[in-house]
């Protein structure tokens, strides 16, 4: 049973270094993606292919699978970065479909639809966990430094950015690119703790979840795209019990929409969680509570 919840865990570490990813694009930047599960398929079968092919140890894999998926995200950036609006949306949505198509007609390599096995198991519990404390770390030091103002300064207004010098292109490029190696880290994650890969593991659907994971933490919120994916990516499994088992899927539906309608600008909206802000709001609370006792005593008087 422990061993069960271990892998429960680790999973939900890989997707939500992906979901990580994407919310640097989506939530800081303001380019919405519906094709980053394409990026996680990229990383994930050049990293079992190389592993495989070359005879080379797991980490060796990993990292080629994230050169790959940047590559990638370099080329198709380059084409599809100026477009704006509903255009990205639906070239992101193109780009995760035809990375499919590619996957299942390249059997001789990828294996078709009938997938990879036999993948050298390099995937653990706390490799994962190392891996997303440093993303997270990292993030949040990128984005408090001038390169991720810029960033958010190209999602708030693009135009002012640029009419005070900010090259939206290129912190686009940027964003884009650090989104990619994170979607190519969790793919080839995954490879290695799944053992085998299949294309119908990266379809649109999955690109949905990792997006749709973002929009309900807060876009703008690393710390609510945490919460968001702790909560909503195991979330099947919480609910894989005899009486909803049935219903579970149902269940996380209803779940998804409930926090729409409720709380729209997600559970963190664009706030993050700091330990110093726990503090000062626990010592507020202190403070009205002393304030309060001292005004009843008062009016006993």
């Amino acid at each position: 049973m422990a061993s069960y919840w271990i892998g429960v865990a680790t999973l939900t570490g890989i997707y939500l270094i992906a979901t990580l990813g994407v919310s640097i694009l989506v939530g800081f930047t303001g380019l919405f993606s519906l094709g980053h599960a394409g990026f996680m398929a990229i990383g994930a079968y050049v990293t079992a292919i190389v592993v495989k092919s070359l005879q080379v140890p797991f980490l060796i894999g990993l990292l080629a699978g994230i050169f790959a998926a940047m590559l990638v995200g370099a080329l198709i950036g380059k084409a599809t970065l100026r477009l704006r609006g509903d255009y990205f949306v639906i070239a992101t949505l193109a780009i995760g479909e035809c990375t499919k198509l590619l996957i299942e007609n390249m059997p001789t390599i990828t294996g078709g639809s009938r997938g990879l096995t036999d993948i050298e198991k390099g995937t653990s519990f706390p490799l994962v966990l190392v891996l997303l404390v440093v993303i997270v770390v990292g993030l949040a030091n990128f984005l408090h430094s001038k390169q991720g103002r810029n960033c958010v300064a190209v999602r708030e207004e693009e135009l002012a950015a640029k009419s005070i010098g900010v090259n939206t292109t290129n912190y686009k490029m940027l964003a884009f690119l650090i989104s990619c190696a994170l979607c190519g880290l969790a793919g080839g994650l995954l490879a290695g703790y799944m053992g085998y890969l299949y294309p119908t593991m990266f379809t649109m659907a999955k690109s949905n979840e990792l997006t749709m994971t973002v929009i309900l933490g807060g876009t703008g919120s690393l710390t609510g795209t945490i919460l968001a994916g702790i909560i909503l990516i195991p979330l099947p499994e919480y609910l894989r019990i005899p009486s909803v088992e049935e219903w579970r899927m149902v269940a996380y539906g209803v779940l998804v929409v409930a926090v729409v309608i409720f709380k729209p600008s997600g559970l963190m909206g664009n706030k993050e969680f700091t330990i110093y802000g726990l503090l000062r709001r626990i010592k507020r609370l202190m403070q009205r509570n002393r304030d309060g006792k001292a005004d009843g005593g008062g009016q006993d008087e």
